[in-house]
């Protein structure tokens, strides 16, 4: 989707305030002092490097450039898929702020969020990129001097320093999608060592040993990109930075907001000339808590270019380095084709998720994730009845609250979130997560079609500013709704009828979440059929179906597919999946959706073709 929107008035302290000529200092260090730096940056990998203990895998070079630098035990993607995760990188800000949450969405930002390479270009730097961006938002092709997949540090003038990107793709979640045989695999699949989670079936193991090989490709790369810099004799005037886009690649990973969705590995060399920048020695670890948002501003405050005041992180080297965070905040919302919305907050120690649709599924089908032949094995071994208990949790819909204690848990399998004895660690995180929300304008509980009728005269940020969004309110709502508790029906059916529709929404989500313990508010639910906002009628038709009132549901669902935008057409496309057979009278207007140009992005032709899929099926 591209959205163009409509010049906004805003008041003019915003205007000033987020102005990206109002900055931390106003002082650029001299050029003779810059270092060059260099981000090395693979896709969709946790720490699954020799030189973080794991033992079978094949990872010299990054783990000869750990043994060199700094390594970090406590580095996380903000988001655990790629381009809200690197939306955030370029923007230097949290994407629940700027509405570029939801996967592949491009909705529009402020004129004042400038991508960080603007910065360093107007203080002298060559700027490159080779070659990913998925940024999430429209793109600023002209903040880099290249961008593509010859971009080099090589082309600038003499004795300009650089800031060069190179990504590599060589491990993402697509390197496993086309199965190698065994033969010729490099890592034994009978000898990975697997998550207790996913079960052991030949599939999984294949996928988990075409990985290895995979991340060992990766490797190789970072091997020939250091080299390339020592050829260039500029290695002593370069801090080289490696990490992951966010964790991965099979399922419960990437997507997810546990450990193996959202940790990643990073190290960081320092040459000599540069070593005071350094948290450590080399070959020396760090347990800072560093995540996306700080790294636009640690690039700049290493280079010596002051940080606009809009950026929301906190540089965590160089001269304008600033207090150690006590928390990484991370974000899920709509993954492809599949509603859904979890905010995670991690300490040293901790991982604190809250789900606020804990009425769906963790598995909920995705056609690019189910691409992985282990997903296929994955979901046969559950529905014929094989899997432990850890392994089928994926199948079953989640807890409202989960909390882990990663050292004891780094699987993420043991929820203590009931367990008396972390009351008072549950009740920390889940006040942080909540301050959070609260300080960041978090604007990803707006349902994703009224977002998208916002952002064509409007961006999200500005529409969260201008006072249209009672951030507290809705926050304390969709709190409140999805804990699923029965006491709460008089609030419900009181919010059901306020004047915002983003309440109304989450109150009859709170609805759907209580399932047929709501059946008391089922006139209520009935009259929001015709509510004015397309995404709370679509929300009542799901809270009425599971009530058993599918047929004026599906009526509703099928006019949504006829008369909505996009969003709106995903959001009850999901829930006529839902519904299975009883939604037959729609599947002609499910088609209507199909006979549409199914390009990247087209998440309702993707829902609209599964519905049909097993339509035929049955």
């Amino acid at each position: 989707m591209r959205f163009f929107f409509k010049t906004v008035v805003v008041l003019s302290l915003f205007i000033s305030f987020y102005s990206p000529a109002t900055t931390a200092q106003s002082t650029v260090q001299p050029v003779a002092d810059r270092p060059n730096i260099l981000w090395i940056v693979s896709e969709d990998n946790s720490p699954l490097l020799g030189c973080y203990g794991d033992t079978f895998a094949t990872t010299p070079n990054i783990d000869r450039l750990a043994a060199r630098g700094v390594r970090y035990l406590n580095a996380f993607a903000t988001a655990p898929v790629c381009a809200p995760s690197r939306n955030t990188l370029i923007t230097g800000m949290y994407p629940p702020s700027l509405g570029t949450e939801n996967m592949r969405s491009t909705y529009p930002t402020p004129d004042f969020v400038t991508f960080y390479p603007q910065y360093l270009k107007d203080a002298g730097y060559y700027v490159t990129n080779n070659v990913k961006k998925d940024y999430n938002t429209p793109d600023q092709p002209t903040v880099w001097h290249e961008s593509s997949n010859t971009a080099s540090y090589k082309n600038r003038k003499s004795g300009q320093p650089f800031f060069a990107i190179f990504n590599t793709t060589l491990s993402h979640e697509s390197s496993i999608h086309n199965s190698i045989p065994n033969e010729k695999l490099r890592h034994n699949p009978a000898q990975v060592p697997l998550p207790p989670y996913h079960p052991d079936t030949p599939e999984m193991r294949h996928d988990w040993a075409q990985y290895y090989d995979k991340v060992e490709d990766m490797d190789t790369f970072v091997g020939k990109v250091l080299d390339e810099l020592e050829k260039s004799g500029e290695a002593e005037n370069t801090i080289v930075f490696y990490f992951s886009d966010h964790g991965g690649v099979l399922g419960r990973s990437k997507r997810f907001m546990y450990e193996s969705g959202l940790h990643i590995p990073m190290v960081v060399h320092f040459p000599k000339r540069y070593a005071h920048l350094a948290p450590g020695l080399a070959g020396s670890t760090t347990d800072q808590i560093v995540t996306f948002v700080d790294f636009a501003p640690t690039l700049l405050s290493l280079a010596g270019v002051p940080i606009p005041k809009h950026m929301q992180g906190t540089a965590f080297l160089g001269t304008q380095k600033g207090p150690e965070r006590s928390y990484a905040h991370a974000f899920r919302g709509r993954m492809d084709e599949r509603t859904d919305l979890v905010r995670s907050v991690r300490d040293k120690k901790y991982r604190y998720i809250r789900n606020y649709m804990p009425h769906k599924i963790y598995g909920q089908y995705l056609e690019y994730l189910w691409k992985a032949p282990s997903m296929g094995s994955w979901e046969a071994a559950y529905k014929a009845g094989t899997l432990n208990a850890v392994q089928k949790k994926f199948w079953e819909t989640k807890p409202v609250e989960e909390l882990f204690d990663v050292d004891a848990d780094p699987h993420n399998i043991n929820n203590l979130a009931q367990n008396p004895e972390y009351a008072a660690v549950l009740k920390r995180m889940r006040q942080a997560n909540h301050d959070y929300l609260i300080e960041s304008n978090d604007v990803g509980f707006i349902p994703e079609a009224r977002v998208e009728e916002i952002a064509q005269t409007m961006p999200l940020f500005a529409y969260a500013k201008s006072g249209k969004y009672n951030v507290k309110k809705v926050v304390e709502m969709a709190e409140l709704a999805s804990t699923g508790d029965v006491k709460n029906i008089k609030v419900l059916r009181e919010r059901m009828s306020d004047v915002d529709p983003i309440i109304r929404y989450w109150a009859v989500t709170g609805c759907t979440i209580l399932g047929d313990r709501a059946k008391s508010l089922k006139s209520s639910l009935v009259n929001l059929l015709a509510d004015p906002e397309i995404s709370v009628r679509i929300a009542a038709a799901e809270a009425l179906g599971r009530l058993g009132e599918k047929e004026n549901a599906v009526d509703v669902l099928i006019e949504a597919l006829k008369k909505g935008n996009q969003m709106a057409r995903v959001q009850a496309l999901n829930i006529l999946d839902e519904f299975g057979d009883e939604a037959r009278k729609a599947y002609p207007a499910v088609k209507e959706v199909i006979v549409g140009e199914k390009v990247d992005g087209s998440y309702d032709i993707r829902a609209a073709e599964r519905i049909i899929a097993k339509a035929n099926e049955r």
